[in-house]
């Protein structure tokens, strides 16, 4: 029995390996995690010019000198105001070819090359007090200034020499047959002249209300210069242009707006065509006019467009009574009569 000890606690003590090394690794706590170690770093460069330190600030562009704002618009002022020396020396001379010289160029140049009209569009602008910036538009203040000052000079000046819409049915009036004409009865020709009040009134009235800009369309064909616009407005345009076939002037005459602000501001008009005491009964410049603006010894300056008619008759002295009656009184040893006052 003694024998056997030995070998019971050999027994034993593997026993105790095999049981309590499973239980021994359970109870052991686990070995706690190590923190990974942190990224190597970089170090950090101190900010150079190139990076932070970028100079912001922009260079003051040179302001534009007055030759830079004057040299694209040197040519069209030089061209608008030769036109509007030959306008003058037409009209003062009452030269009738130079007079279709004028209107010929207002078409061209004034229309389709560079659309200078004065249009209800500069109402608008004066109504809300808005105007072209003056450097980079005095092309338009020089026409605009030539405008004004021409009508409160000789009255509707603008109208029968410079306006290239006026102009066009001019030289459509010139070579229409005279046998195709229809002139409207006073009766109905004298009311109907108000139409273009009327519309000046409307249409700034309708501009007040919606602030439409575009309504200049349906009341002036000046846009046709431009060669744009819908089909509907063309053929609008294509009756209008057929029916001044047949009344003489249609539009300048009973139509246009501008027409009727201008001949508002005639009422200032300081150079007024000549009248004598003749005029009381002869009606030969009555006869001649063409826009009606003749009534007996009065001409309504409002209507007169400067057309040079009536006062190519008033020089012709073997047609006017003007020059008659005074040689007929002479060789009679009557006096001769005193002058009327213009008016």
């Amino acid at each position: 029995m003694k024998g056997s000890c030995p070998l019971r606690r050999t027994v034993l003590l593997l026993t105790l390996i095999l049981v309590g090394g499973p239980l021994a690794a359970q109870q052991t706590p686990p070995a706690e995690a190590t923190p990974p170690e942190p990224p190597a770093t970089v170090p950090q460069q101190s900010p150079g010019p190139s990076d932070l330190d970028v100079d912001f600030e922009f260079e003051d562009e040179p302001a534009e000198t007055f030759g830079q704002i004057l040299a694209p618009q040197v040519l069209d002022l030089v061209l608008l105001s030769a036109f509007f020396a030959l306008a003058l020396v037409s009209f003062f001379r009452k030269n009738v070819a130079l007079k279709y010289v004028t209107l010929v160029l207002a078409v061209g140049y004034l229309g389709f090359a560079k659309s200078y009209l004065i249009s209800v569009v500069n109402l608008f602008g004066l109504v809300d007090w808005s105007w072209p910036e003056v450097k980079y538009s005095l092309g338009w203040y020089l026409l605009a200034g030539f405008t004004v000052g021409s009508t409160i000079l000789w009255g509707r000046f603008y109208c029968g020499r410079v306006c290239a819409f006026g102009a066009l049915t001019q030289i459509l009036d010139a070579i229409v047959p005279a046998r195709l004409r229809v002139e409207l009865p006073a009766a109905i020709g004298r009311p109907l002249a108000w139409t273009k009040y009327a519309l000046l009134v409307g249409v700034v009235a309708y501009y007040l209300l919606t602030r439409d800009l575009m309504v200049y369309r349906y009341v002036e064909p000046f846009w046709m210069f431009g060669l744009s616009e819908s089909a509907a407005l063309w053929a609008g345009l294509g009756v209008l242009l057929v029916a001044t076939v047949f009344v003489r002037n249609l539009y300048c005459r009973y139509l246009c707006p501008v027409g009727a602000f201008l001949g508002v501001l005639s009422a200032l008009t300081l150079f007024r065509i000549k009248r004598w005491s003749e005029c009381g009964t002869c009606r030969i410049c009555e006869k001649t006019c063409l826009y009606d603006a003749i009534r007996g010894p009065r001409i309504l300056v409002a209507e007169c467009v400067r057309c040079d008619d009536c006062e190519r008759v008033y020089a012709d002295s073997e047609t006017c009574p003007h020059w008659l009656i005074p040689v007929r009184r002479l060789a009679k040893g009557l006096p001769a009569l005193p002058r009327a006052p213009g008016r």
